[in-house]
């Protein structure tokens, strides 16, 4: 606005202000101006001007000062001469102003007492009335009546007054999965959106990590739902081969003191399967009440009939293209287990000196951390050799000894032999420079081809014998000789110390760093074996799929993981798929043992096994390879590994390897969301899989969540008491409920009493009652973080207070709402209050936030820019601005219909963008919101449509207003005393520019209402400070005081403006470094310059008016 255009404005003590005047000086204490060219009229009132682009159609707010009366000459006075004529006018002026401002100042007083009172009184009958009411109301009219399962739920005729959890999260289920809303046509021709939820074990129960995944997956399905796709997501089941086996012999075990092996297969098998069918269900109906909306008629399990027929072919198929073929490699054994295991069963204890653990099947410690040297004696006199090892056990199965080529050490000793001690064995000297280190130990290498990886390699460097000395359950074999044969391998460790030593050559321990690896399912010591296995090589599948992720057929988010994909798989080696159980999917190969065969022990001879989809096809090429000969067909007792029928899933679940409607419809998937710990053991073998069998990748992108760890960081373990079942955080549970848990499990009493102890730290009060929403919003909320989530109870908890809030904002709406108010299909944003068109503009952002968020994965920004609408805007601010446009006054009837038609939209929008992640309480909140009579409104919020941008709800501008008075209103709170924050204080508001107090003047009421004011007067710059007043800056063009009276402490009046003034040197300081920097004015937009030295202007300004601000504060003091 230029000067020509600017309206004739009066000061606080009702002076004109003419086109010269200063720009700061702008507005009356009453907010209103005066048009150019017009005197305002003795004890006329002040004319509107344009108002802000935050007040078109609304009202004006009024402030409290008037403008002065016109003075007049007594007719009984001498005339005077015009000087003293017009200083004893001037005079008599200011002297009668004087005295009807203090007449003014006691009628308002009085007038506020009164209104004061009036407005308690009937705060006091409404109290007692309110009273009175809640001794008439029926208790059973909050109660929900029981609703027959699947029946929508019947709620009671008045919301409770305080949200249950319990109560709001029943019933709702059911209804959903009987109206078969989770469930897609294969024939619909909406879009496909697709997930297969990572299928968890059969027999066990779920953790909190897979919570996340079921919270993280919901939320994109419904999303999606309501979006309009055919939306599809796929339960299944996993028979977790190791991890279902172990739990039944551990209870055989517990129970009967049987082993699997006292049983026998078939019956352990029985007993495997009713252990799957008694518990087997604990999982459905923890995901169900996670809220999961998994399309149920789809549900399948890796061993059922269809899976175990796509299991079958891929094997098959795999053969006959020759990437299955059987070998003999080392590899992890499980001594307990007697199988291979995978490496994502291994965990790995770092020891950085000797160390005693306790090791299944022993009854004292086992000796570790330590690196043992003893002496081998060498042939023709020539001395010794001295090795060092950490497992010397396994010197029954030494073959050779490395030294390193340029070692002048041993030089002399190349091609000559060392004796072994207890076999006589002669063991050549080789050299492996590879394999030796010259600084480590003594440089002489001990080589034991069967039981370690790398003398696994160097023994096939240099052809050496691999002779394998331990029995399948961890006992020296016939190869330790009589001495030691028999013996637990740990057992023999001390043994053959002591034999060393009775024979001389044992040298001596040290301390040595190293890595241990324990399986995870028994805590036992893996050991290096080698066995005939199956494996399947991944060398061209591999390069398939890294070049899927390179082409961006596959997205994987967070991107900084495709790095660890291309590293993983250009280093891939052959997956061992072959385990040594009996409870998975038996290998489909038959070993042939021919009448004449020298030979009779199964897989002796290679060529002998027959890859067939079933017996009586195996027996068919059986008499086909060898006709006329008599022989015995006996299948391999060994299973598959679990990963491999999981890896089959994306195409399995579909009926692959038949051509059905659904794998032509919803192969491949959208998205695979699961933990980065399985991105290479499932994941990348998924993606392998699918695009040799399946022609194509099996999802287009891979969504990993992070791990969840404890409140400390710690990962989550049975044997330190920190595993939380997700239903415990949804019901609560006490303390003792907790340890009481953890009594049924399979803990040693040290491990359950060191998790007890854990439980009783972290848990002393145990877990309050959160909700399935408030854990799932939680959940989400955390993927922020990186790769690990530390997850803390008391997060969760404060999110189920937090739904007490939504349920408290639509308990407010329905009073406000009234029984007869019918919401309206389309609203006139233009002509609504400002506050009404400002909710509409931030939740329009909000929506926008949101869906792009989800868009691109970034599920955290999704659920922080939903609570911040709901909690900083909608709760904090608008409903607390309208109330009162709710005093059954009728200057307020337009504002009132505003509000209410506002609220609703408000309400109805937002909880149906709050639905994919809170989808309970949302569908509760939302059946009790009336609906619009002429729309046709769907019977559930999950399959309403998501919300997206209303371009009429656009306004920046009443943004940009509503920023400054919330800045004012949370300046004005701040300056409440602590001690009496609740009592309401005269409050004034200094606004140096137009625009600024224009806008002030407009909010007015908004401000005084939502800073808790008593009321609040506009002041221009030349107006004196208000004394006895706190005061906070909040801008440049912006102050604000609270009258304390006696309450004003100035030395904390002048610490705020210190710490103020701090503030924005610091923010100048640093603008100013950058401008200042080389390069700065070369490389920097102009656009960019000019508004740098706008911001320096304005910190610049900002800084003076706070040096004002001490100045007055000190005068006033």
């Amino acid at each position: 606005m230029n000067n020509e255009n600017r309206p004739e404005l009066v000061t606080a003590s009702g002076y004109p202000l003419h086109k010269g005047a200063s720009v700061r000086s702008v507005w009356s204490a009453t907010g209103e101006c005066v048009p150019t060219g017009h005197r305002q009229p003795t004890g006329g009132r002040p004319t509107h001007t344009r108002a802000p682009a935050g007040c078109r159609g609304g009202r004006g707010g009024g402030g409290g000062g008037e403008l002065a009366p016109e003075g007049a000459i007594s007719a009984m006075e001498q005339p005077l001469d015009e000087k003293d004529l017009e200083r004893k006018l001037k005079k008599e002026h200011k002297a009668r102003e004087k005295e009807e401002k203090k007449l003014r100042a006691k009628q308002k007083e009085a007038a506020r007492l009164q209104a004061q009172a009036a407005s308690d009184g009937a705060r006091k009958s409404e109290k007692k009335q309110k009273k009175k009411g809640a001794i008439d109301e029926n208790p059973e009219d909050f109660v929900d009546p029981d609703t027959p399962t699947g029946q929508k739920k019947l709620l009671a005729s008045q919301m409770a007054k305080q949200y249950s959890p319990s109560a709001v999260e029943k019933s709702w289920y059911t209804w959903w999965e009987s109206l078969q809303y989770f469930v897609a046509d294969a024939a619909s021709s909406k879009p496909p959106f697709v997930i297969v939820l990572p299928p968890p074990n059969v027999t066990g129960a779920l953790h909190i990590g897979h919570a996340i995944t079921v919270a993280i997956e919901d939320a994109m399905i419904r999303w999606r739902r309501m979006s309009g796709y055919n939306a599809l997501w796929v339960p299944g089941m996993d028979h977790a081969g190791i991890a279902t086996q172990v739990v039944v012999e551990r209870k055989l075990m517990r129970e009967r003191k049987l082993s699997r092996h006292d049983l026998g297969r078939e019956k352990f098998l029985s007993e495997v399967n009713n252990w799957k069918d008694q518990y087997g269900g604990t999982i459905l109906r923890q995901l169900r009440m996670l809220g999961a909306s998994l399309d149920w008629s789809r549900e399948c399990f890796t061993m059922d009939s269809r899976r175990s027929k796509a299991v079958t072919e891929a094997f098959v198929k795999l053969y006959k293209e020759g990437l299955i073929y059987r070998d003999i490699r080392i590899g992890h054994w499980d001594c307990t287990l007697r199988t291979a295991v995978s490496d994502i069963e291994v965990d790995y204890l770092e020891l950085k000196e000797e160390t005693l653990l306790v090791v299944p099947g022993y009854n004292i410690p086992v000796q570790f951390g330590v690196l043992i040297s003893f002496a081998y004696p060498l042939e023709e006199g020539l001395g010794e050799i001295i090795v060092a090892t950490t497992r010397i056990e396994t010197m029954f199965g030494d073959t050779a000894i490395a030294v390193h080529s340029q070692d002048e050490r041993y030089k002399h000793l190349h091609g000559k032999y060392a004796i072994h001690p207890f076999n006589g064995r002669k063991l050549e000297i080789i050299c492996d420079d590879e394999l030796v280190k010259t600084n480590f130990g003594t440089g002489a290498v001990k080589i034991t081809p069967a039981h370690d990886t790398e003398d696994f390699k160097a023994g096939k460097r240099h052809n050496l014998d691999f002779i394998n000395i331990f029995t399948d359950d961890g006992n020296i074999n016939e190869n330790g000789g009589s001495q030691f044969e028999g013996m637990p391998r740990f057992t023999a460790r001390a043994a053959v110390i002591d034999a060393l030593k009775a024979k001389g050559l044992y040298r001596g321990m040290k301390n040595n760093e190293m890595k241990l690896g324990r399986c995870s399912r028994t805590n036992d010591i893996v050991e290096p074996m080698i066995k005939p296995q199956w494996f399947v090589n991944c060398n061209t599948m591999a390069k398939a799929a890294l070049d899927a992720v390179k082409s961006k057929e596959i997205e994987i988010i967070p991107p900084q993981y495709e790095q660890d994909w291309y590293r993983w798989l250009e280093n891939i080696r052959d997956w061992c798929i072959s385990r040594q159980l009996w409870w998975g999917h038996r290998v489909p190969a038959w070993y042939v043992t021919l009448e004449d065969d020298e030979e009779k022990d199964m897989g002796s001879y290679i060529d002998h096994w027959i890859i067939a989809r079933n017996e009586n096809d195996a027996i068919l090429e059986a008499e086909e390879r060898y006709p006329g000969k008599k022989y015995q067909l006996d299948q391999d007792p060994d299973v598959l590994d679990t990963w491999f029928s999981s890896s089959l899933f994306p195409l399995s679940i579909f009926g692959w390897p038949d051509d059905t409607a659904d794998l032509s419809t919803f192969y491949p998937t959208s998205v695979l969301e699961t933990g980065l710990d399985i991105l290479f053991f499932w994941v990348a073998r998924m993606v392998m899989l699918g695009i040799l069998l399946g022609g194509d990748v099996p999802f287009q992108k891979i969504y990993l969540h992070p791990i969840i760890r404890d409140a400390h960081g710690r990962k989550m373990s049975k044997s330190l008491g920190n595993v939380i079942d997700p239903i415990d955080v949804i019901n609560g549970i006490t303390l003792e409920g907790l340890q009481k848990k953890l009594e049924q499990g399979n803990l040693d009493p040290d491990e359950l009493e060191k998790a007890k102890e854990g439980l009783k730290k972290d848990f002393p009060d145990g877990i309050p009652e959160c909700g399935t929403d408030a854990l799932r919003f939680a959940l989400i909320s955390y993927t922020s973080q990186s790769d690990k989530i530390n997850l803390d109870i008391k997060r969760v908890h404060g999110y189920r207070l937090w739904c007490n809030k939504l349920w408290n904002a639509i308990r407010f709406a329905m009073i406000k709402l009234g029984d007869q108010y019918t919401p309206q299909t389309t609203v006139v944003v233009d002509s609504m209050p400002p506050v009404c068109r400002w909710i509409l503009s931030v939740l329009n952002k909000s929506v926008g936030k949101t869906v792009s968020s989800l868009e691109a994965y970034k599920f955290s920004e999704a659920t922080s820019s939903i609570y911040s609408w709901w909690q900083y805007q909608l709760c904090d601010v608008f409903i607390e601005a309208i109330k009162p446009y709710f005093n059954d006054s009728q200057e307020f009837e337009a504002a009132r219909g505003a509000s209410r038609d506002t609220l609703w939209l408000c309400l109805n929008t937002g909880l149906r963008l709050l639905h994919p992640f809170m989808p309970y309480v949302t569908e509760e909140l939302w059946q009790r919101l009336p609906q619009p009579k002429e729309a046709c409104m769907k019977d559930s919020i999950m399959i309403s449509e998501y919300p997206s941008t209303v371009q009429e709800w656009e306004n920046d501008q009443v943004e940009n207003e509503m920023e400054i008075v919330l800045d004012a209103v949370s300046k004005l709170r701040s300056l409440r005393p602590p001690t009496d924050i609740h009592e309401r204080r005269p409050s004034f508001v200094l606004c140096r520019n137009l625009e600024i107090a224009a806008t002030v003047q407009c909010y007015q009421a908004q401000i005084a209402t939502l800073a808790s004011v008593s009321s609040l007067k506009i002041l221009i710059e030349d107006d004196p400070s208000p004394p006895g007043c706190a005061t906070n800056i909040v801008n440049k063009d912006l102050a604000v005081y609270l009258q304390l009276r006696g309450a004003l402490n100035t030395e904390v009046e002048h610490e705020k403006l210190r710490k103020r003034r701090e503030e924005v040197q610091k923010q100048h300081d640093t603008l100013s470094q950058k401008m200042n920097a080389s390069g700065y004015r070369e490389k920097a937009p102009q656009s960019k310059q000019d508004d740098d030295m706008k911001k320096i202007a304005s910190l610049l300004e900002e800084l003076e008016i706070i040096s004002e601000a001490e100045s007055k504060l000190d005068a006033n003091n």
